[in-house]
């Protein structure tokens, strides 16, 4: 190519370059709830807070002050949520928990303003049991203990799970541990075994693994999030977004972030000995 032509290539490549820049540093402080309803009243809370700047490094401002409650559409009953200052978090009183099968509302008032959604707690899939197995290093994953679940998903409908695991009371929450599943590829999954090749762990390891079935909503939010976490920033990744809340505001235009989950909860622990 002669060097005139490279020159007016050139040219013409820098002049389609357009500089754009994002003002992520003055941003309204949107109300952000994340609630979590559950079977299980250890599980249950109700986290509220205000959004951030983009560059701050401060933690989220938490929203003391919110009226929370939850309601069963089915019974009637309201379990109001009482702030606790130590866990800056909104927990049942009297340690309540969601019932199989039932409707619920999630209702939250501050600042002049009253967020709702809804949910209802399904029913859980059969675990059977959880076997363990050391593996050596494989082409997609570390030499290791794996857990292998079997069990059955008889539903034709609404089959929507996630998988929470800790290791030695420790929560796994880097944003490779988010564990989401669906019957994209059919419902038969747990039937003949299915390996947890994300995790590995190791001899004297203590896991405690939960798995809950989620409404939709709540399935999208999270699977939202974890393309976000794994957003590069690159070239052809798409410009940063905020889940889509499964939460509305009676007041129609205000905004707000975050999520509500109700789900029946399936807990096992598993204890792998140490290599004598």
């Amino acid at each position: 190519m002669k060097p005139l032509v490279k020159l007016t290539l050139l040219i013409i490549l820098m002049s389609c370059q357009e500089e754009v820049s994002l003002d992520l540093g003055n941003t309204e402080k949107i109300p952000v709830i994340e609630a979590v309803w559950t079977d299980d009243p250890v599980l249950n809370e109700v986290k509220v807070a205000y959004s951030r700047n983009y560059y701050d490094t401060l933690p989220n401002e938490i929203a003391a002050n919110a009226e929370v409650y939850v309601e069963d559409l089915h019974s009637g009953e309201t379990v109001p949520f009482i702030f606790n200052e130590d866990r800056g978090k909104y927990l049942p009183l009297n340690a309540k928990a969601a019932a199989i099968g039932h409707e619920y509302r999630l209702y939250v008032a501050m600042d002049g303003n009253e967020f709702i959604s809804e949910g209802t707690t399904l029913e859980a899939p059969v675990l059977d049991s959880i076997i363990y197995a050391y593996e050596e290093e494989r082409f997609f994953a570390s030499e290791g203990y794996y857990l292998t679940l079997y069990g059955k998903i008889p539903f034709t409908e609404n089959n929507f799970y996630r998988l929470i695991l800790s290791k030695n009371d420790t929560l796994l929450n880097r944003r490779s541990d988010y564990f989401l599943f669906d019957d994209t590829f059919g419902s038969a999954i747990l039937n003949n075994g299915f390996e947890l090749t994300a995790f590995s762990f190791e001899a004297g390891d203590q896991v405690k693994l939960r798995m809950l079935r989620l409404n939709e909503s709540a399935y999208s939010y999270l699977n939202q999030l974890v393309s976000l976490l794994f957003s590069d920033g690159g070239l052809f990744s798409p410009p940063p977004e905020n889940p889509r809340s499964n939460i509305s505001s009676l007041q129609g235009e205000e905004r707000v972030l975050g999520y509500f989950m109700t789900a029946p909860v399936i807990t096992r622990t598993i204890s792998i000995p140490d290599e004598e």
